[in-house]
């Protein structure tokens, strides 16, 4: 950077001489010589980011002001105050930040992304109701590959329009949802779900996992934002011997899995009476949690559970709202952290939610921690933006390469415009993005360096045909359903 800028004040020395001195005799052709020098000392990378603030989410909490991010091959390669940004680098794409606040994306750790087609399918009921008794059945009769690829389709474009990034997922045919992530530009984990009962393109257990492991194969190293995994669904749908093939072939394939976990009391109870011990404690005790583990809900982990989390470094995802919604219960979060859990941020599906705005979810789960514990200062608005940015990576076993704006790791970024009424007056730009920003405030989207959404337009999905294909497919639901 020094070299960048001692080329250009060269340049702005020499001409301003020659400007005061008559006897100058520099050629216009020399000065456009040395002017043509300094531009090509200045670094050429693909993208450069502006804000008025850049909330980095680092270790030591970083915010720059007035500042820039430099991103290069998808990654960022330099980071700081806008003035330093734009004299040592030059790009042909330069995302304006007036009144704008540069934020790692929002990583949603917990989601079945093709739901948003059973979006007010089955309302207000408690959780195994709404599984058995509406969404299995729903999903048998009218969940194919055309299903999944519009309802991942109009997912990811909800999730873009909102500022996340990545998400991890849990449905049926998940080569389908991996062909959407990689035309769309999101970066995902696709777990194959895993249940023994007839599902959307599987017969039971066994059938599952062959078509898991021939996903994970066909996709393992194949595009760098797409990670496969296996998804058990549960400890109830699954029985110990099912689950254990399960880790026996996440640990052939070398892959992660993510799996409901200590969800409901129902779980826990069924779990007590059919296997003797709490679901954490089976899990435990089957080498479950030997393989990479992405634990979903976890609302009901007893004093004992806690410690093995951490001991076994399961990354927990919770879910507020729809913990809330089906009277699930309230999460231990606090306890969690305090325990040393990697704890991220989830919607869950959207026919459980009912949408996947992942700013509800971070003031959801401040409020809720407040609330239980009767204490206003826990989980404060760092700890919950933490949640959804660095920790939630960190949840998902990619801590090393997103969740964060820092140098090497991969430019997934959004900006937040602060042009809304609700953002006015601004003490605090943390606080505000967790207790007043919203879905609608995302101005900008780039995951990998390539930019998504800019100035709320979506650039790589077909809004209008997403839109004109899912209105018609949920017309044909809805004629069979009341057909009946």
């Amino acid at each position: 950077m020094k070299t960048n800028l001692s080329a250009h004040f060269l340049f702005v020395f020499l001409f301003s001489l020659c400007l005061l001195l008559p006897t100058c005799v520099t050629s216009a052709q020399e000065l456009s010589s040395l002017q043509a020098q300094s531009h090509r000392s200045m670094q050429q990378v693909d993208l450069i980011i502006r804000g008025d603030h850049i909330v980095t989410m680092d270790a030591d909490g970083t915010v720059y002001k007035d500042a820039a991010v430099a991103i290069d091959q998808g990654i960022i390669v330099a980071i700081g105050a806008a003035s330093e940004i734009l004299t040592a680098y030059q790009s042909n794409k330069l995302l304006e930040g007036n009144n704008r606040v540069v934020m790692p994306g929002l990583i949603n750790g917990h989601s079945h992304a093709a739901m948003t087609l059973l979006r007010g399918m089955a309302e207000d009921m408690s959780l195994l109701d709404w599984l058995t008794k509406y969404i299995f059945p729903a999903e048998l009769e009218f969940v194919d590959a055309e299903f999944v690829r519009i309802g991942t389709e109009l997912a990811c474009w909800e999730m873009i329009r909102g500022g996340t990034t990545t998400f991890v997922d849990m449905y049926y045919y998940p080569d389908v949802i991996a062909e959407v992530v990689e035309s769309c530009g999101m970066r995902a984990l696709i777990s194959a779900t895993v249940i023994e009962r007839p599902s959307p393109g599987a017969a039971n257990a066994a059938d599952s996992i062959n078509i898991g492991n021939a996903f994970i194969k066909r996709w393992k190293g194949r595009n760098s934002r797409i990670t496969p995994m296996f998804g058990p669904h549960a400890n109830y749908t699954l029985d110990e011997a099912q689950l254990r093939a399960v880790r026996d072939a996440a640990e052939e394939a070398g892959v992660g899995i993510s799996i409901h976990m200590s969800e409901s009391r129902y779980e826990v109870d069924y779990s007590k009476e059919h296997y003797g011990k709490t679901s954490i404690e089976l899990f435990d005790s089957i080498g479950l949690l030997d393989v990479p583990t992405i634990g979903a809900h976890v609302v009901w982990p007893t004093n004992a559970e806690v410690p093995i989390l951490a001991e076994r470094n399961v990354g927990v995802i919770h879910n507020p709202t729809s913990n809330m919604k089906t009277a699930a219960g309230i999460s231990p979060v606090t306890k969690m952290l305090e325990a040393g859990i990697h704890v991220g941020l989830g919607t869950d599906g959207s026919a459980s939610n009912n949408d996947l705005d992942m700013w509800e979810e971070m003031r959801l789960a401040a409020f809720l921690q407040k609330v239980d514990r009767m204490d206003p200062e826990v989980m404060p608005a760092n700890t919950v933006l933490t949640m959804a940015t660095r920790g939630g990576a960190k949840a998902i076993g990619l801590g090393k390469s997103i969740g964060s704006l820092e140098v090497g790791k991969r430019a997934d970024i959004i900006q937040v415009s602060f042009d809304d009424v609700h953002f006015v007056p601004t003490y605090d730009v943390k606080a505000h993005l967790v207790y007043v920003a919203d879905e609608q405030d995302v101005s900008s989207v780039v995951v990998d360096g390539i930019v998504l959404m800019k100035d709320k337009k979506m650039l790589t999905i077909d809004t209008e045909r997403v839109t004109r294909e899912a209105t018609e497919l949920a017309r044909r639901i809805q004629i069979e359903m009341q057909s009946r």
